[in-house]
C-alpha cells in the first residue's frame, strides 16, 4: 500500500529511510517483518549496506525481542566468552559473545527486504518530510522518512576519538586463541589508552584490530598497520591480509544536546543511529540501540511520518539523559587522567563484578553500579578529576581546524 502517494511505484513509497548501515538496515528489517505490506526503500551512498564494518556484542546487552532480530544474520558467536589483558591485571568473562560483519549484513538483509527496497549507490542530496532526492536528480515521496546517515562532528558536542584499524587475517599455522581478547592493553600506549582487540573467526582466521582513544581524529593508517603486524609475528599469527577496516569515532564527553539537534533534524524527518547520538557516549557502541530503536520504529511504522519524528526526538532524548553518567567518565578519561596512564581506568573498571561489567556495556547501569563504579582509591589524581567533572571539555570540532 502506499497510503495516497503517486501511483508510479518506482517513485514512491511508504517509508524512505536514508542510510544503509547498522541503524537503518535493522530498522528495514524490523518494519518489513512487522508490516510486510508496506513499501519501503532503503538508500545507501556506498555500493554494499553495511560499508566495511565489523559489529561485536555480548548476549547480555539485548533483551529477548531485539536479539530475535539479530538472530537473522549469521553470526560468529563464543559461548565460552571473552578475555581482558592490563599490565597487573588478567580476566575471563564469562559472557558469550557475538560478532557481524557487514558482508553476512548485506547479504542477509538483500535476502530478506523485497527486491525493490534497497538501493545502494544511490546517494541522497536533500531530505524532507515527503521524501528524498538523489544524486541523479530523481525525486522519491514518501509517506515517512528516517534519516540515519553517518554522524557528523559538531562543535556543540563534546569529547575526544576513538581511531582504530582492523585487519581480517588468515594464519599460515593454526593461532591457538579460543575466545575472543575484548582488550589487550599490556602494551606501548603512543600517547593514548592504546589497545589491541583480537576475534579468533577460525582456527586459521583472526581478527586484529589496534584501538586508540585520542584527543584528536588523526588515523595513521600505515602506522597501526605496521604496530597490527607486528603484534601478530609476536604471537606467530603472520599470514594472509583477508580485508581491512579503519574508522574514526567521537567518544562524547559533554555538549549543547538540543543546538546539537537543530544542527542536524529537519522538519519531519525521524533521526535515528549515530547521527541522532544513539550511541554509548563512552563505548562509541551502537548496536543495541540501533536494535531498540528499529523495533521501536517498526511498531510506529503505520503512524504519518511527523509522529514518527516525534517519537524519534523523544527517544533521543530520553537516552541523552540516562547516557549522562557515562559522559562524566568519558570527561575523566579525556581530561583528568595523563594518555598513557589512561589504561588504569579500564584496569580497575574491569577488577569489578561481571554483572555491573555487563549492565555498563549494554548502557543500562543501575544507581548501585554507578555508585560502586566511582568508589574507592580513583584511578586518575583528584585534583584533576575534580577540574574534569567541572570543566567543558574539548569541542569535537574545534576553531582552529574549520
Amino acid at each position: 500500500m502506499t497510503n495516497g502517494n503517486p501511483s508510479d511505484t518506482a517513485t514512491a513509497c511508504d517509508i524512505a529511510i536514508v542510510g544503509g548501515g547498522l541503524a537503518g538496515g535493522l530498522a528495514a528489517l524490523a518494519i518489513h517483518r512487522a508490516h510486510p505490506g508496506l513499501r519501503l526503500r532503503l538508500f545507501e551512498a556506498g555500493a554494499h549496506l553495511g560499508g566495511t564494518h565489523r559489529w561485536s556484542w555480548f548476549d547480555s546487552d539485548l533483551l529477548q525481542p531485539e536479539a530475535e532480530l539479530l538472530a537473522e544474520f549469521s553470526t560468529t558467536s563464543w559461548p565460552l566468552g571473552t578475555q581482558v589483558i592490563f599490565p597487573g591485571h588478567r580476566r575471563e568473562l564469562s559472557a558469550p559473545y557475538r560478532s557481524l560483519a557487514s558482508t553476512d549484513f548485506d547479504s542477509t538483509l538483500r535476502r530478506l527486504l523485497p527486491d525493490d527496497a534497497i538501493r545502494c549507490d544511490a546517494p541522497v542530496t536533500r531530505l524532507d518530510a515527503q521524501g528524498v532526492t538523489l544524486g541523479d536528480g530523481q525525486r522519491i515521496t514518501a509517506r515517512a522518512v528516517i534519516d540515519c546517515r553517518d554522524f557528523p562532528p559538531s562543535r556543540t558536542l563534546t569529547g575526544g576519538w576513538q581511531l582504530f584499524v582492523g585487519r581480517h587475517i588468515r594464519t599460515a599455522q593454526q593461532h591457538g586463541l579460543d575466545r575472543p581478547i575484548i582488550m589487550d592493553a599490556d602494551l606501548p600506549q603512543h600517547g593514548a589508552y592504546r589497545f589491541v582487540y583480537s576475534l579468533p573467526l577460525s582456527p586459521h582466521d583472526i581478527f586484529v584490530e589496534d584501538t586508540y582513544y585520542a584527543n584528536q581524529p588523526e588515523l595513521d593508517r600505515a602506522a597501526l598497520g605496521d604496530r597490527i603486524a607486528a603484534y601478530c609475528t609476536a604471537r606467530r599469527w603472520d599470514g594472509e591480509i583477508l580485508g581491512e577496516e579503519h574508522g574514526v569515532l567521537p567518544v562524547l564527553t559533554g555538549g549543547d544536546f538540543p543546538a546539537y539537534r537543530g544542527e542536524v533534524s529537519t522538519s519531519g524527518v525521524a533521526l535515528a543511529g549515530a547521527r541522532g547520538l544513539f550511541t554509548h557516549p563512552l563505548t562509541s557502541y551502537t548496536l543495541p540501540f540501533a536494535a531498540a530503536n528499529a523495533l521501536a520504529i517498526a511498531e510506529a511504522a503505520q503512524l504519518p511520518g511527523c509522529a514518527l519524528a516525534g517519537l524519534m526526538d523523544q527517544r533521543a532524548a530520553q537516552h541523552w539523559h540516562a547516557t549522562q553518567f557515562y559522559r562524566l567518565l568519558g570527561k575523566m578519561l579525556f581530561e583528568a587522567a595523563e594518555p598513557e596512564h589512561r589504561y588504569r581506568i579500564f584496569e580497575r573498571f574491569y577488577r569489578l563484578p561481571e554483572p555491573l561489567i555487563e549492565r555498563f556495556y549494554a548502557g543500562c547501569s543501575t544507581g548501585r553500579d554507578r555508585l560502586r563504579i566511582l568508589s574507592g582509591k580513583p584511578p586518575v589524581p583528584i585534583h584533576r578529576a575534580i577540574a574534569a567533572m567541572l570543566g567543558k571539555g574539548a569541542p569535537l570540532v574545534q576553531e582552529d581546524a574549520q
